[in-house]
């Protein structure tokens, strides 16, 4: 039975591992190709209501994407959809930093600094919970 759990325990590791590398390759993709592209502020029209369902919460959590526009150094407007949720819908007129690309401004990201930070945060959690699991694992009394 033992065995049982430290398969589960294993693949939740590697599940982890794997999710967490997609996460840092999609940053370091997004980064290497926005260098460069201009930083505006656009302006919040509205949102797209969702749900986030994160992995080990039980219920689903309503969730809004900000829709947003912007005008570039031609006067052209553009509009986005940010890929960053919020808990509580955004405020319509408020600002939010966007970077574009200039060969096709219909491309724009909205600006997070702290997706960093976040995922920073995020490996030692899942280092620490790991080992936690494994420990439980092995005092678990199971024959």
């Amino acid at each position: 039975m033992k065995i049982v759990l430290y398969i589960i325990g294993a693949l939740w590791v590697v599940g982890a591992g794997l999710a967490t590398l997609h996460l840092l390759r999609k940053a370091k993709r997004r980064e290497q190709q926005a260098v460069g592209w201009p930083r505006v502020q656009a302006t919040v029209t509205g949102s797209v209501a969702g749900w986030n369902r994160s992995p080990g919460s039980s219920p689903a959590s309503r969730c809004y994407f900000p829709t947003y526009q912007f005008t570039d150094p031609h006067g052209t407007l553009f509009v986005g959809e940010s890929e960053v949720s919020r808990v509580n819908p955004p405020q319509p007129g408020s600002l939010v930093p966007v970077i574009y690309n200039p060969l096709n401004p219909n491309q724009s990201f909205q600006v997070v600094s702290d997706s960093k930070k976040i995922v920073g945060c995020l490996i030692p959690f899942m280092v620490v919970f790991s080992i936690l699991l494994f420990n439980f694992i092995n005092i678990f009394p199971v024959d």
